[in-house]
């Protein structure tokens, strides 16, 4: 008797529209400043015992949510870059070129400045967001219908 081992089926569709909304997401937090989160600053004249160690004013939770944020962007690039990182030379030219510069480029511009004909162009494109969405763990399988 012979073991089957059958592998689920990917949505292509939603795993190229995952890894789009995560290069976007990296392009943006790229361009954001460390002030993105700034203090209320309102006069208050009470005294307020903090005991449990929890911030007792506007300005510590703001300065706590700013290094908390600043350390999941920072996990989150670094994420992005190294399953970038590891794609071969010309799948790894195109996923910079098309969404991680600050410029953005269509992909016509895109496969024009790499010197790749279209076609080469959208094969490679293609086959690096699949290894893409595999390192980073974000491929979206289609759902098995339970037969009856």
């Amino acid at each position: 008797m012979q073991m089957q081992f059958i592998l689920p089926e990917i949505d292509r569709k939603s795993t190229r529209e995952t890894v789009e909304s995560l290069l976007e997401k990296y392009r943006m937090y790229l361009l954001q400043t460390n002030l993105d989160r700034l203090p209320s600053i309102t006069a208050a004249y009470t005294l307020v015992l903090n005991t449990g160690g929890l911030p007792g004013s506007s300005t510590e939770s703001a300065a706590i949510a700013n290094v908390d944020y600043e350390r999941e962007r920072n996990r989150f690039i670094d994420w992005i870059a190294r399953a970038v990182n590891r794609l071969p030379r010309d799948e790894r030219a195109i996923i910079v070129q098309r969404y991680l510069e600050a410029e953005e480029l269509y992909d016509y511009q895109t496969y024009a400045e790499l010197n790749m004909s279209e076609r080469n162009y959208f094969r490679l494109k293609s086959r690096a967001f699949y290894k893409l969405a595999f390192a980073l763990k974000v491929e979206v399988y289609k759902e098995e219908v339970p037969v009856q």
